[in-house]
């Protein structure tokens, strides 16, 4: 428990100095994905149970996979749901992602099912987080000021609403989704119309303002669009996703299917 909770104390701790964090992104249930990941030496694993079929019990054992090899993992729940959070956490789950953050109460909310007392109204149980009790009283002690919370800013309210959500200390950064971001905007899907990077950039200069992380996702990373993503003042990059990867690959098999496929009529 004591490297663990090292681990989660240098993550908060990058999140807070705005250094940069890089981040895997699972949507399918496997652990071995997730083991995969890790070997890149990224900061954490997501979990995308929002948009996936990703269970509880798969979601604790991608926590257990990426702490075995050294790896944080944040789960990005589905809904506002204090039980999801709860069952999360006690799973073992080093901090939470949650989205579609648009105001305030829904800030303090989050915080209260996130953090023990004093701080917020978690509460108290017995399950792997705690070492089945073995370490309780660590685990306890030493939470609310290890563990991780990121929303999602997602909507015009929530950028309305931006510097307030951020205002609160339990809060440790913000993620931009783009694309709920441009259907909230009335121009879905257009991720490059200037009304979305203007959004994203109140954001981001929210951000820098309260001193908290930023973070986006990029599709196909490379050096040099995930250092123009550092430059524009994001802080945090999620390196693709195992769906993404699949999907790509599968383009350009495709591609080369069709070019190469039909040889006999060459």
């Amino acid at each position: 428990m004591d490297k663990l909770n090292k681990k989660r104390q240098e993550l908060k701790k990058k999140f807070l100095n705005r250094q940069n964090v890089f981040a895997a992104w699972t949507s399918l249930c496997h652990p071995s994905i997730s083991e995969i990941f890790s070997r890149a030496v990224v900061d954490f694993v997501g979990i995308d149970i929002e948009h996936s079929t990703i269970s509880q019990e798969q979601s604790q054992r991608i926590i257990a996979a990426c702490q075995a090899m050294g790896t944080l993992c944040l789960p990005r729940i589905a809904s506002h749901n204090m039980e999801m959070i709860k069952r999360l956490l006690d799973s073992g789950a080093d901090g939470i992602i949650v989205p579609m953050v648009d105001t305030p109460e829904q800030a303090e909310k989050l915080i209260s099912w996130c953090k023990f007392p004093t701080r917020g109204k978690r509460s108290f149980g017995i399950a792997r987080a705690q070492g089945y009790g073995f370490d309780f009283d660590d685990y306890a002690k030493n939470w609310n000021d290890a563990s991780s919370l990121i929303v999602q800013i997602e909507s015009v309210t929530g950028v309305e609403n931006i510097d307030k959500i951020l205002s609160f200390d339990e809060i440790d950064g913000a993620m931009v989704g783009p694309y709920d971001l441009s259907g909230s905007l009335g121009i879905p899907g257009q991720l490059d119309h200037h009304k979305v990077i203007e959004a994203s950039r109140k954001v981001i200069d929210a951000c820098a303002r309260h001193n908290k992380a930023c973070g986006t996702q990029i599709v196909e990373p490379d050096i040099e669009n995930v250092k123009n993503a550092f430059s524009s003042g994001y802080t945090f990059v999620v390196l693709s996703s195992d769906v993404f990867l699949l999907w790509k690959w599968s383009e350009k098999m495709k591609h080369l299917i069709n070019i190469l496929g039909d040889t006999k009529k060459r």
